[in-house]
């Protein structure tokens, strides 16, 4: 009768007296906190499963694997992120409009730290991760600032640009919103308050937009 009721177990369910399986807002939550602080390859399957307080065959079970439940984990965070992003506006003036996408996305960074830092780790792994992330995220974020681009371009607004040189213009900055640590030693303040934090991301884009939009220099490749 004892393996009748093993085996009827749902996968992930603890037996009793095992501490009760957190929902999944919370195991998403622990994940992205993993992967983040430890990198995808040391976030091991034991060491999640030690976070979560559940059995080692927990993520298994419930996911499939560990890849399948970065992705999870990443769809929860970034999905909930790419949702935040502003809509495109046609009545807008294209340079504003490049300003409140990149502004969102640095003051969306500063709110979830944990996302960014996953993000920007996977940026120099090719891996399928990259892949996923780039299919699922990177490409239709950029694709919400190509149309704005190519009038600003068109309208002598804006020197040509790559598209590789344009990414790695806007995504480096967001440290400036998530290295808290190397910030307060270059003298921002220990505490920070959320109107402090937009006028941080006002300010990155500011100098991103402004920079994009100065002409005087070729964005052409040699």
């Amino acid at each position: 009768m004892g393996a009748d009721t093993e085996s009827a177990r749902r996968p992930g369910r603890p037996g009793a007296g095992t501490p009760a399986v957190p929902d999944e807002a919370n195991i998403l939550l622990r994940g992205l906190e993993a992967f983040a602080e430890l990198g995808y390859d040391h976030a091991s399957a034991r060491e999640l499963a030690r976070r979560l307080g559940v059995s080692h065959n927990f993520i298994n079970d419930r996911y499939g694997s560990k890849a399948a439940f970065w992705r999870a984990v990443v769809d929860s965070a970034l999905g909930a992120q790419l949702a935040r992003m502003p809509q495109v506006d046609p009545a807008l003036d294209d340079a504003e409009q490049l300003r409140q996408i990149i502004t969102s996305f640095y003051r969306t960074a500063a709110d979830a730290p944990l996302v960014a830092r996953l993000f920007v780790d996977e940026l120099n792994r090719d891996t399928e991760r990259l892949e996923y992330l780039y299919e699922h995220y990177i490409a239709p974020t950029l694709q919400t600032m190509v149309s704005s681009i190519e009038r600003l371009v068109a309208a002598g607004r804006m020197a040509p640009v790559p598209l590789d040189v344009l990414f790695f213009a806007v995504i480096p900055p967001v440290g400036g919103m998530v290295d808290i640590p190397l910030a307060r030693r270059l003298g921002r303040p220990e505490s920070v308050t959320p109107q402090q934090q937009a006028a941080i991301a006002e300010s990155l884009a500011a100098l991103v937009i402004n920079g994009l939009l100065a002409t005087g220099g070729s964005g052409a490749r040699s």
